[in-house]
């Protein structure tokens, strides 16, 4: 089955190389996601051509893909699911939740410049960043792509309510089943609140599991593809 991975925040398709590694020893083709703006070069990318790249690569797959968002990347993978609800097998949304319908995408830290730069690992202290050593922290910094200012004050628009059809499977990793449900349950997530088949599974990792656990995290996206 085709597994199409779409990474978060400043991340460009090379941090899924380890779990693109194992999944296709699973048996499975894995399909990193080169979102424009991350990793392509471009400077003045849009929400709306991110998406247009993860309906690309959804119409291109064989079959009914799974596709996985990271992080961020949630509402990208919620967004196909919006767009394609009769192709998709699954979504898998790792760390992340998607964003309602006329919210921005990631205004999460200040623009700089006309994108959002990597604001430093003071705001993800604790359990995000604490499976990350030094040095894998300062690759991570130096590598990191500033988000361009359309993609992360871009506002997502979901117009079609098929999408809560579409079963999706929440990893958890630098939370646990039992906080995501918790919030679920109080109203924080309406999207998930309304989907029609949701599991939680739990992955022993801060908020980067293709870096620290590509295999666990690639044996448990071959699960889910699995049992699609």
């Amino acid at each position: 089955m085709d597994i199409l991975l779409v990474a978060g925040l400043w991340l460009d398709g090379s941090v899924w190389d380890d779990v693109a590694a194992e999944l296709e020893k699973l048996g499975h083709r894995a399909v990193p996601v080169t979102l424009p703006g991350q990793g392509d070069g471009a400077t003045s990318a849009t929400l709306d051509d991110q998406v247009a790249a993860v309906l690309s690569a959804v119409d291109s797959a064989a079959g009914e893909p799974v596709v996985v968002g990271h992080s961020a990347a949630c509402t990208l993978a919620w967004l196909a699911a919006d767009a394609r609800p009769g192709r998709l097998a699954k979504v898998v949304l790792i760390g992340g939740f998607p964003t309602s319908d006329g919210k921005p995408y990631a205004d999460f830290f200040e623009i700089v410049d006309g994108a959002m730069p990597f604001p430093g690992w003071g705001p993800f202290e604790g359990p995000d960043s604490a499976d990350l050593d030094e040095q894998a922290k300062q690759r991570f910094a130096a590598a990191a792509i500033p988000v361009p200012e359309g993609v992360a004050g871009g506002v997502v628009r979901l117009t079609d309510e098929r999408r809560f059809a579409v079963p999706v499977v929440l990893v958890c990793p630098e939370f646990s089943p039992a906080q995501a449900k918790e919030w679920i349950d109080a109203g924080e997530i309406p999207e998930l609140a309304r989907a029609e088949h949701l599991d939680l599974v739990d992955i022993d990792s801060g908020h980067w599991p293709m870096v620290t656990r590509p295999r666990e995290l690639a044996e448990l996206l071959a699960s889910v593809a699995d049992k699609s």
